[in-house]
């Protein structure tokens, strides 16, 4: 049993044939990496803030529309669109609603006996520093007497 050991070859790798990463691929390799999520990071952020502003957006566009709806639904009478010539409130503590109804043309809103009526309403909103706004435009016929 002592010459077993006799036949048997030393296997001796050299340097330059063993496999695996040196230190400069895996930092590179981690740079790009690094790189790459910093940048994915940034257009998340666009997009959220993008979401936001869509949302406030719309939000203000319905705020706008429900006004002229109001408006609309209370100058049904002949004299409904004169008592409601103008005005503002503030909605959810954002937006701060205006309208106006007015003249049609170059009749002047004191002397108005058209029967048309332009109704304007406009929202605005202040958003990460900057004022913004909707407005939102009609032409109504009053109705006859």
């Amino acid at each position: 049993m002592a010459d077993r050991g006799v036949g048997m070859k030393r296997i001796m790798f050299k340097d330059e044939n063993r496999g695996g990463f040196t230190l400069i691929e895996v930092l590179i390799a981690i740079f790009l990496l690094v790189i790459a999520l910093v940048g994915l990071a940034s257009v998340t952020v666009s997009v959220i803030k993008g979401n936001d502003l869509s949302k406030m957006l719309t939000t203000a566009t319905t705020r706008a529309k429900d006004m002229m709806e109001e408006i609309k639904h209370a100058g049904a009478t002949a004299t409904g669109y004169d008592a409601l010539a103008s005005g503002s409130d503030t909605v959810e503590t954002l937006y701060t609603r205006q309208w106006t109804v007015g003249a049609v043309g170059a009749a002047a809103p004191e002397n108005d006996t058209t029967q048309m009526k332009k109704i304007t309403v406009t929202v605005t909103w202040t958003w990460n520093g900057q004022s913004h706004n909707v407005t939102l435009n009609t032409i109504v016929s009053r109705p006859s007497s």
